[in-house]
Formats: C-alpha cells, structure tokens, sequence
C-alpha cells in the first residue's frame, strides 16, 4: 500500500510539474507567437519549424499548448482560491457550532449552492458581465465552494471532540482563537487534498466553458476553445484534437494522482494502517 501511495504522489507530481514548467516557460519563451495567423502555414503537419504542427489558422500548436497551460493554472488556481477562502471559513463555522441555527443556515444554503449547475452559473454570469476568463473563474469558484465546506465541517466536526479542544475551552479560549490556533492548522491536511482534487474539477470546467464559448475569449489560448476549433476537423486532422485533449486529460489525472498521494501520505490513520500492514 506504502509503495502505491508513494507511486500516486511521483506520478501525480511530476504530470503536474510538467504542466507548470510549460506554464512557467511560456512567459519568457515559446518556439512562435502563438497569436499569429499565417495562412501560408494552415494545417502544416508537425515537423521543420513546427514540433507538433499547426491549426486551421496556422498558429502554432505547441506555443498554444503552452500559453494554454498557463490559462489553465491561472484559472485553476484563482477558483481554487475563491471556494477555499469561501468555503473553509463557512465549514469551520458549521463544525464548531454543529447544532445552532447558524450551522444549518450555512449547510442549507451550501446545499442549495451545490445543487446549481456551474454551467448555468456561468451562462448567467456570462449574459450579465460578459464571457470570458474572470467569468470562467468565479463560476467555477462559487460552484466549488460547497466541497470546501463540507470537508471542513466534517474534519472539524472530528477535531472539536478532542482533548486539546476541550482543554482549550475549558480554559477559556475564545471560538475564533480556537478555530485559527488550533482547529485550521488540524484540518489543513485535508484542506490541501480537497484543494488537489477541484484543481482537477476546475480544470475540465474551464475546458467545458471555453469549449462552449463561455470561458477564456480569442485570441488568448485555451485547451477547451482548441478542441472548439478542431472539431469540424476531427476526421480529416485528428491531431488537432489529440493534443489538447491529451493536455487536459494529463493535467486532470496528475492532480487527481497528487490528491489521492497527498492523501495517503498526510492522513495519519492511514499512516497507521501501513506502518501495522
């Protein structure tokens, strides 16, 4: 079990890795513009100046898979961010107070919230803002919100019954000095797995939003508006689609493998369980 683990969180982190180094590397270096149409280059197979090719307008595809990768992370990371400084305040609330009114407020409405499509969400945001990238993000963010607070909820719900807990109340600790000084830093394990695994959620909804023109707007990449623009070739040029298709599917199961590694190595019961096996 020990060496599964350890085999999840090298595999998870280096498909992640990699899409970072490409994100990082695009932003001082990519083989060419990945904005410019040149008809004279239009479907050019890979090879000479372009290792994977070009697309119907000519753009090279390996510069778009690489400004996409960026795209992707930035819009990954702020909803990321968004559902965990939304979501982690509102499950700790409900965990520390479990059987108050302001408990069942929170989870009802985290209920109702789970239950509205992000898709939707977007669409409105969408008619109302414009579509595009910060459209893309609080979408995604708002709609990842309720994960976030049922975990912290749930972990918190374990830490309030322990010995230190109660010691700290008995002592007279106020309930935010309890939840920043010792709940928070009890739970962030957990936290950081939940943040894992959205990243990958996030990823394929952003994908989704700009295949449907909901996301990321011309002419900055995206992974999603690539598989858009291809599939009116899917026959005659398939690797149009393979590439970003193979990206998002990359990118999604290393976060995935870096959350179920993350997991196993940070969870102390089951820790346990491979020190006793």
């Amino acid at each position: 079990m020990r060496g599964r683990a350890n085999a999840a969180l090298v595999t998870g982190g280096a498909l992640v890795g990699l899409v970072v180094l490409a994100a990082l590397v695009s932003f001082v270096w990519t083989p060419h513009d990945p904005t410019y149409v040149d008809a004279a280059n239009k479907l050019r197979e890979p090879g000479g100046g372009h290792l994977l090719g070009a697309d119907k307008f000519g753009r090279d595809t390996l510069s778009q898979l690489m400004v996409g990768a960026r795209t992707t992370l930035y819009v990954g990371v702020v909803a990321v961010g968004i559902a965990a400084l939304v979501g982690t305040p509102l499950g700790l609330l409900a965990g520390m107070t479990p059987r108050g009114w302001l408990s069942e407020l929170v989870m009802r409405v985290n209920d109702l919230v789970f239950a509205f499509p992000a898709l939707l969400l977007a669409v409105m945001l969408g008619a109302v803002y414009g579509a595009g990238t910060l459209t893309a993000m609080i979408a995604i963010g708002v709609a990842t919100v309720p994960a976030f607070a049922r975990v912290a909820r749930a972990a918190t719900l374990q830490v309030m019954v322990t010995d230190y807990i109660l010691a700290a109340r008995a002592a007279g600790r106020r309930r935010a000095a309890i939840a920043v000084r010792h709940v928070l830093p009890n739970i962030g394990s957990v936290l950081i797995v939940q943040a894992s695994v959205s990243f990958a959620i996030a990823i394929l909804a952003e994908a989704a939003l700009s295949f449907l023109g909901f996301g990321t707007r011309p002419p900055t990449p995206s992974w999603g508006r690539m598989l858009q623009e291809s599939q009116e070739l899917l026959f005659s040029t398939p690797r149009l689609a393979l590439w970003p298709g193979l990206a998002i599917a990359l990118a999604v199961l290393g976060f995935n493998l870096l959350g179920d590694g993350l997991r196993d190595h940070l969870d102390p019961k089951l820790r346990r369980v491979r020190a006793e096996g």
